[in-house]
């Protein structure tokens, strides 16, 4: 059986197998995800934040508020479609009668999909779902992750910073957690011109989550009138 490795490991090697066999995977995989995209009939947030947060803890809490709050606000919910505070964000937007919608992705521990999704799809490839999460939002909520978390944060400043996805709001909650790495792209990328202001004024912070979820719908209007919703 496979363990959630195998394509992925296929897909990196430098193999004799057909090129065209290890692209008509990955093609499958966009056309499956960019269908299901379609399905959401309203703008959507995606939230992002660690699988191992505890149900019932601060953090599972807060995620799930989020989730409710952008569903009264007429927003879909989309996340990584597992535990902690991807399931606590797709619960509070189904409890609050939201579309709520999960991109899982196939791992070796097996992150099976919480049981709070309307739409659902599991993917092999890291690289089409980041994608997915980036095509079916309006912004970014992204609290306390690790790798997985830290990952799609990078990936949306880069889009940002080189205009592929235009005004993208992209919301770091719980200031607590996020201050040393602000500190350090501060004092570090910023002050050694690595990185412009503007690039620096993109991360946006809150610690409220009617705060967060504002500052992801007050842009919607904005992003529909350039042409990037």
């Amino acid at each position: 059986m496979p363990d959630g490795t195998t394509l992925p490991r296929r897909i990196f090697r430098r193999s004799q197998e057909p090129l065209g066999a290890d692209v008509s995977l990955i093609a499958a995989e966009f056309l499956a995800g960019f269908q299901l995209v379609q399905k959401i009939d309203r703008p959507a947030v995606s939230i992002f934040g660690s699988a191992r947060i505890a149900v019932g803890s601060a953090i599972y809490e807060r995620a799930r508020e989020a989730g409710h709050a952008f569903a009264d606000a007429g927003f879909a919910v989309v996340t990584g479609g597992g535990p902690g505070v991807m399931e606590a964000a797709n619960r509070g937007c189904k409890e609050g009668g939201g579309l709520s919608v999960g991109f899982n992705i196939a791992l070796p521990f097996e992150q099976a999909t919480n049981p709070w999704c309307d739409l659902a799809l599991t993917f092999d490839h890291f690289h089409v779902r980041k994608v997915m999460f980036v095509k079916a939002a309006e912004g970014f909520v992204i609290f306390p992750g690790g790798f997985g978390t830290q990952d799609e944060l990078w990936e949306a400043l880069t889009l940002r910073q080189t205009r592929k996805i235009g005004d993208f709001p992209i919301v770091l909650y719980d200031s607590d957690y996020w201050d040393e790495m602000l500190e350090w792209i501060h004092d570090e990328m910023l002050a050694d011109g690595l990185i412009s202001t503007d690039d620096y004024a993109s991360l946006l912070k809150a610690d409220d989550v009617a705060e967060a979820v504002d500052l992801v719908v007050s842009r919607y209007d904005k992003r529909v009138a350039e042409g990037s919703a």
